[in-house]
């Protein structure tokens, strides 16, 4: 029995013993490695602000920052690092953001992603040069890399949000709303009773006048843009926005124009030699056209076999005139690359089609790193000039 005491307290005498040494070497070492730690986050620091001198970790709860951002260091030389988070082709698209005290990118540096090697991270190393020395006036003219869209995209992207955050920290005042949240807040604030839910028109008719109409969801009216003025127009066509007389008349005429407009289903099975990507066509009763057609896209290789199920081709809605003139043009679905060819359908993109003919129509801006899917479009833009032809020649027979 005494045995077992003695081996005990041995034991414990011997664990207090260790456990003081480790204590002693902990209160030694630690400082060391916290200096190395604090050594090798400088260097990367460094890395994207040179001149930085040494670094200070930011409380920056007080503050409301752009989301990417995770992380903000103060320069000794009055400057900011800042660490973000985005998502480019993948999620999970980390880096530094080295910022000068006069709102400057000094350097950039991708710390982690999921970007195919290759392509968005190749496109990566080179945007991070290319936007050296950017302010906030010139960032946004940073041309996007051909073929790694999301990619520079989100790069671009989150380069803005350094800078906007250097603005922020500095007391200044920056909108960090998305287009289209600025859009909706607009819309919103001009006619509040459509709780913020609005279609945007597609025109069937040649309205003067009017850049875009918004029509509540909810039918309590609609808000009109007329240059850069948003007017509200209610149910009962009343207007709601202060404008001028002229400008409350253009919103009315356009509102009653949109409400007379009645359409007729057109029967494709009565006329021969239409495009067999034609979906669906009707006539107005002014004489225009509103066309459904599918464009192959780069889902099947630009070809002519579309296959419904797979959804590998883009839905294109383009109404024009009976003389061939394009009156509004809509992308109702798609389903190209994420980043690459599914900008057909954003405005900028399908937008460029308003206006045009069948003379002028090929002359729009394609979608850069998406050949396919931009000549796929254009060919069902042409399909649907050639629709509208064989109609009115089959009216005129």
């Amino acid at each position: 029995m005494k045995k077992s005491i003695k081996s005990i307290l041995v034991l414990v005498c011997i664990c207090a013993t260790v456990s003081v040494l480790l204590a002693l070497t902990n209160s030694i070492t630690a400082p060391i490695i916290q200096k190395n730690e604090q050594k090798n986050a400088n260097a990367a620091l460094l890395d994207v602000l040179p001149d930085g001198g040494s670094f200070q970790s930011m409380d920056t709860s007080a503050y409301t920052l752009p989301s990417t951002v995770s992380e903000v260091w103060s320069a000794e030389n009055g400057g900011y690092v800042i660490k973000l988070t985005t998502t480019g082709y993948a999620s999970g698209m980390v880096l530094l953001c080295g910022i000068s005290a006069d709102g400057t990118v000094v350097g950039t540096k991708l710390l982690s992603s999921g970007e195919t090697p290759s392509i968005g991270g190749s496109a990566a190393d080179t945007f991070s040069t290319a936007v050296v020395g950017k302010d906030l006036g010139s960032i946004d003219g940073v041309d996007t890399i051909a073929g790694a869209t999301k990619t520079t995209a989100a790069y671009r992207a989150a380069m803005k949000d350094a800078l906007n955050t250097v603005v922020i920290l500095g007391g200044g005042s920056v909108d960090l709303r998305t287009e289209e949240e600025i859009l909706n807040d607009t819309l919103s604030a001009a006619l509040p009773s459509a709780e913020g839910r609005f279609i945007k028109y597609f025109f069937v008719e040649v309205i003067e006048g009017i850049n875009a109409i918004y029509i509540a969801e909810n039918n309590t009216g609609a808000v009109c843009v007329v240059g850069e003025q948003f007017i509200a127009i209610d149910a009962t066509n009343q207007v709601l926005t202060p404008c001028s007389e002229t400008d409350a008349l253009t919103v009315k005429n356009a509102m009653e124009a949109v409400n007379a407009t009645q359409t007729t289903e057109i029967d494709l099975s009565t006329y021969s030699g239409l495009p067999t990507q034609l979906v669906s066509a009707k006539r107005t009763e002014t004489g225009n056209y509103i066309i459904d057609i599918k464009a192959a896209g780069y889902g099947i290789a630009g070809g002519d076999e579309y296959h419904p199920a797979s959804g590998e081709y883009i839905y294109i809605r383009v109404s024009m005139t009976a003389e061939g003139k394009i009156i509004d043009c809509l992308t109702v679905s798609q389903a190209e690359t994420d980043g690459i060819g599914s900008a057909c359908a954003e405005e900028k993109f399908y937008g460029q089609f308003d206006g045009k003919t069948e003379d002028t129509y090929n002359t729009i801006d394609a979608i850069s790193g998406a050949t396919i899917t931009t000549n796929g479009y254009k060919k069902a833009i042409l399909r649907a000039f050639e629709s509208v032809k064989i109609f009115e020649e089959g009216n005129q027979s």
